[in-house]
């Protein structure tokens, strides 16, 4: 048995290759093998699979033919990542989340997320836990002052992992492939409608 319910979850997809793994089998080895207690946290330990461990792992938002909680690892192959992530000095982090009002920071235009730790986060569900975020992408700035609180904010685990997922290791630059997959289907259909127009597709309707 692995001792974390990240290296768990990795054995899961490592053992089924090629073939669909379902949100249960993910809760049923990530739950705790002593208390039993199944983990709120485990989405996003799914996500570092992805994000910093380099794993292709599909979903709906990738094959249309796979269903809501349906997850596919094709291969075992990993992407390459960046660097290693500094890990912010623990009395900086002190004062990050006194800045913050101990709540995510995230803003998504005039809108702000306000959530505090200990909060039941009302999207993605389970208990929010605040965690040090570089301003910055990673890869543009790799080496940041682990001391500076001016470098980090405070970001609740979603949208730490929206922005992992929107922001790319390697350049720094908008994931926009990972934007559109997670658009919804009327979305990506507008997507689809805006580049047949771009490109000049005669078929377009």
């Amino acid at each position: 048995m692995q001792s974390s319910v990240k290296k768990r979850i990795e054995a899961l997809f490592l053992d089924n290759i090629g073939k669909i793994v379902t949100r249960e089998m993910i809760i049923e080895v990530a739950r705790d093998p002593n208390s039993g207690v199944n983990p709120e946290n485990w989405h996003q330990r799914l996500s570092e699979l992805r994000t910093n461990d380099g794993y292709e792992i599909l979903s709906y938002r990738d094959r249309n033919w796979l269903k809501t909680g349906q997850y596919l690892m094709e291969t075992s192959e990993k992407n390459e990542r960046a660097s290693s992530r500094v890990i912010i000095d623990p009395e900086t982090w002190k004062e990050v989340l006194k800045r913050a009002g101990y709540s995510c920071q995230w803003k998504d235009g005039n809108t702000e997320c306000g959530l505090k730790q200990g909060d039941t986060d009302p999207v993605g569900g389970g208990t929010v836990r605040l965690t040090p975020d570089h301003l910055t992408p990673h890869s543009v700035d790799p080496k940041i002052d682990p001391k500076d609180p001016n470098k980090w904010q405070a970001l609740c685990g979603r949208h730490q992992i929206m922005k992992k997922n929107y922001w790319d290791d390697q350049t720094g630059k908008l994931n926009t492939y990972a934007i559109v997959q997670s658009a919804s289907i009327d979305e990506k259909r507008e997507i689809y409608r805006f580049l047949q127009q771009f490109f000049g597709d005669e078929n377009t309707e």
